[in-house]
């Protein structure tokens, strides 16, 4: 026993011999404790290190223990362990004395408390880490379903419904309500085993509930569909959350790899599934054409289906003639040599610049946008209050907005970044043909007014020809009109509205989401004028 520092006992301690035994114990006692008696939780509610775990070691290694430990011992057990938070407090005084060898880190003043039920320990633990702080969403939610288990157990109950399992947590001393336990829920037995990567990456209940709104609207699309059972569902969205878990979690990666498959499932357009995707997501009723023509209709009744979906057909048809004069007159003006009043030539004479900018300045991961459509967002802070001002971090904040708005509207392979020169990206392409005989006019016109936004702020139609053309495939509608100065096949090839259209086809439709990111946008590509104009930096060279 040389070895063993000895034992200073302090007045407010009652010092227990080593006799190998546990004392009967039945009422709190405070006591000391060599380190090597008492062990870790081995249910610890936390699954991953204390952020503040440097801090505490520090302050204990300068002040020693601000509190006692609490402990408790299993009936049977011989040695005791962590009875209410502690776990790194423990773990942080066996570091120090197996670094130093001094014995105010060898015996531990403790709180002793009675054994009475497992599941009392683990509420205790979450409840001080609770207060504490720093334990991340699915960390509680497994130890409320671990908890839940021992209750079960304890009071001989099968199952504990989840509204009899929020009363029996309030009443010791636990309170959670009965949504959050769901969303726990949904966390534990159908995420974890997915994303286990961004659950532990302290992925929240906001993420939750809007991954679990995703999982519920293309669970209904995939049933509605007839394309399998909740089953052959859950495998497919359990895949396809398996690709994308990581630190870095983003929705809307999940949501565009489910609009791909649901698509290709069906044969039909992405953006008719996504436009039933937001219709579900809303709780709205829609109507869809399947592959085979007919209308799928999500609704209460066939026959208010079929009232709304001639009302809009009547209107959709008025629009389609609008646009078409509106084409033919354009025709009959280039015949006869006029440019008409919403066209421009898609090149005026620009100035040729430069700037000296790295390659890898577009090469920037799309940020995780913090608010579905489905969630009302703060208007963001644009880059005229704040934001970077060289122009490689413009360049790359406007290729970031550019792609995430393309890809929530279905045209992200339109967009690529441009390394080095213009506005940071470049459109590839005019959107696919075939969308106008998918998609009903006011998401084809979402869709097309949007495109040209891009093109505004890419300039790709003002561009020094030479900058973007080498860009393009040689397939590329957009580069033959470019090359060709062929105005007329660019305005046939993307729905043209009149510019008195753009507010309540674009403006009013967009999400919360899409109308920050294209007014900031819109800002960077101005702030982006302003830097070169005030370093003298010709941007397309």
């Amino acid at each position: 026993m040389s070895n063993i520092p000895a034992n200073k006992t302090s007045s407010t301690s009652e010092v227990l011999p080593v006799t190998g035994t546990t004392l009967p114990l039945d009422v709190p006692t405070t006591m000391r404790l060599e380190i090597t008696r008492i062990k870790a939780y081995d249910r610890n509610p936390r699954h991953s290190e204390n952020p503040e775990y440097d801090r505490i070691k520090a302050s204990i290694r300068t002040e020693g223990l601000d509190q006692p430990l609490v402990v408790t011992c299993r009936p049977g057990e011989v040695d005791y362990i962590v009875g209410a938070g502690g776990n790194t407090r423990l773990q942080i005084l066996q570091a120090l004395y197996q670094e130093t060898g001094d014995a105010r880190f060898y015996w531990v003043d403790c709180l002793f408390k009675p054994w009475h039920h497992e599941s009392d320990v683990l509420l205790a633990h979450l409840r001080e880490n609770d207060l504490r702080g720093g334990l991340c969403f699915i960390d509680k939610a497994r130890a409320v379903f671990e908890a839940k288990q021992l209750l079960e157990a304890e009071m001989d109950i099968e199952m504990l419904s989840q509204r009899q399992l929020e009363t029996i947590l309030r009443e010791r001393g636990y309170s959670v309500s009965h949504g959050l336990i769901s969303q726990m829920g949904y966390a534990v037995h159908t995420l974890l085993q997915a994303i286990p990567q961004a659950l532990q990456s302290a992925l929240g209940r906001p993420q939750i509930e809007r991954i679990r709104a995703l999982d519920r609207a293309a669970r209904g699309i995939w049933k509605n569909r007839n394309l399998g059972d909740d089953e052959s569902f859950e495998a497919v969205f359990a895949t396809l959350c398996k690709r994308y878990d990581g630190p870095e979690w983003d929705l809307e990666l999940l949501r565009a790899a489910i609009e791909t498959e649901i698509a290709e499932a069906l044969e039909v357009s992405i953006h008719a599934i996504r436009v039933e995707l937001d219709a579900h997501l809303f709780g709205s009723d829609i109507d869809i054409p399947t592959s085979d023509g007919k209308q799928f209709t999500d609704s209460a009744t066939k026959e208010d289906a079929s009232s709304k979906g001639s009302a809009k057909k009547a209107n959709d048809v008025a629009d389609i003639q609008t646009v078409g004069n509106s084409r033919d007159d354009n025709a009959t003006a280039k015949a006869k040599g006029e440019v008409p009043a919403v066209q421009r030539p898609l090149h005026v004479g620009s100035p040729n610049a430069s700037e000296d900018d790295s390659e890898d300045a577009l090469n920037t991961a799309i940020e995780s946008p913090a608010h579905s459509t489905e969630t009302p967002v703060t208007p963001s802070i644009t880059l005229s209050q704040r934001g970077p001002t060289d122009l490689k971090s413009l360049r790359a904040r406007a290729w970031t907005l550019a792609a995430r708005l393309a890809q929530r509207n279905g045209i992200n392979e339109l967009i690529a970044p441009l390394s080095g020169k213009g506005l940071g990206f470049i459109l590839r392409d005019v959107p696919d043909a075939s969308l106008a005989d998918q998609l009903d006019a006011d998401t084809l016109g979402q869709v097309s007014m949007l495109w040209w936004h891009l093109a505004a702020c890419s300039e790709m139609t003002v561009a020094p020809l030479d900058a973007v053309v080498a860009t393009l495939s040689d397939a590329s509608i957009l580069r033959q009109a470019l090359e060709n100065q062929d105005a007329g096949l660019l305005f046939n090839s993307v729905w043209t509205l009149d510019p008195g259209h753009t507010g309540y086809r674009l403006w009013r439709q967009l999400g919360e989401q899409d109308w920050q990111d294209l007014l900031n946008l819109m800002d960077t590509y101005r702030h982006i004028h302003r830097v070169a104009e005030d370093s003298q930096i010709r941007l397309w060279e």
